[in-house]
């Protein structure tokens, strides 16, 4: 099967990070480097987005499409990156996520 994770990043996280010395930030950026590493053979695709502060928004529904500066998001998180996996079930990529060493949020979504 098919997933994407979705990695969000919290404000909690983004300042801890930001509060971090040049030495923490790097080993915290080598462990997920050894991550995508060790999990290699099951990730098809992977990329890190641009900060969120980047994004346009398109509102769809009734009416004119509305755009906006920045993310939409109901709470304060915000997707920095995804990786798109193939793996035999759910449970492989539940085993997958349990390892993730960086941001404190991941969603895991079938692909279609």
């Amino acid at each position: 099967m098919k997933y994407v994770l979705m990695f969000f990043e919290t404000e909690q996280f983004a300042k801890e990070l930001a509060e971090m010395g040049e030495l923490e930030q790097r080993t915290a950026y080598e462990a997920v480097g050894r991550w995508f590493t060790e999990h290699a053979d099951k990730i098809t695709h992977h990329a890190h987005l641009a900060p969120g502060h980047t994004a346009t928004t398109v509102q769809l529904g009734s009416g004119d499409p509305v755009v906006t500066d920045g993310p939409f998001v109901e709470g304060k998180e915000v997707i920095s990156g995804f990786a798109e996996i193939e793996v035999a079930d759910l449970d492989e990529a539940l085993r997958m996520v349990r390892s993730w060493p960086a941001c404190p949020l991941v969603e895991i979504r079938p692909l279609s």
